[in-house]
């Protein structure tokens, strides 16, 4: 028999996070959750779905970390909604859905139903998307729209990190997955914040080489190049393959 399981998926076309949780719980997957929920929450979904249903906890063991969770997305901006899908009357729904102000998890009995609740009161986000061929060239479109959202945005300050990023890791995913691309930017946070995002077919992560011995020639070194430019940066699979995100604050 398995043991348990922490996972995180995002969904690129609602920007939705779902964070699957299966098994038993013990104190072991508290690490282990709380690090996942720390990188979903980093990425600033438009939701975050707790996907608990094959979580067992009669004593609700759990509920203080996804209360915390969702205290934590009330406080960002735009705030990331969070919401649960686990059995009617069980003790951790009535943890959730009992929760005061402010750190209540509305509980739904599906995901298709804790889906639907999310994708329907997200705050509403300037975004623009673009899609491209797996090709190293392709990244001067990328860098193209960069500039032209940076300008309309009110955000000239990070024209010039952000297109180097986008440029970045659209080569990248050009280069490693070699499937269609699809760029996501979007302005967040009253427009201090702007979020880029690069999609492909690939389910690889990708990870900075730490030791090099050509950092100029070797592959990795891109992602060295992101990594100095941004606030914070990561990935998250998708169904199709992954994501790889940035964020840049003026």
């Amino acid at each position: 028999m398995s043991g348990p399981s922490v996972t995180a998926m995002v969904d690129d076309e609602t920007w939705v996070v779902e964070f699957t949780v299966r098994g038993v719980w013990e104190r072991a997957l508290w690490p282990v959750a709380f690090g996942l929920l720390n990188t979903c929450m980093s990425h600033h979904p438009a939701g975050l779905l707790l996907d608990l249903s094959g979580l067992h906890d009669p004593g609700a063991m759990s509920a203080p970390l996804w209360l915390t969770a969702a205290a934590h997305g009330e406080r960002m901006e735009p705030a990331v909604r969070v919401a649960a899908c686990l059995p009617d009357h069980s003790d951790l729904s009535a943890r959730l859905s009992g929760a005061p102000a402010g750190r209540l998890v509305p509980a739904f009995p599906s995901v298709p139903l804790a889906r639907s609740f999310l994708t329907g009161t997200r705050p509403r986000i300037d975004r623009v998307r673009l899609h491209l061929p797996p090709e190293t060239a392709a990244a001067a479109r990328a860098r193209h729209m960069v500039s032209t959202a940076c300008e309309q945005w009110g955000m000239a300050p990070l024209v010039t990190r952000a297109r180097l990023v986008v440029s970045e890791l659209v080569v990248n995913a050009a280069e490693h997955a070699g499937t269609p691309i699809e760029v996501l930017i979007s302005r967040r946070d009253a427009g201090a914040l702007l979020h880029l995002a690069v999609v492909d077919g690939s389910p690889v992560l990708p990870s900075i080489r730490r030791e090099m011995e050509n950092p100029l020639t070797e592959r990795g070194y891109g992602l060295r190049i992101v990594d100095a430019a941004v606030n914070v940066w990561g990935a998250l699979p998708t169904r199709a393959g992954k994501i790889v995100w940035a964020l840049l604050r003026s």
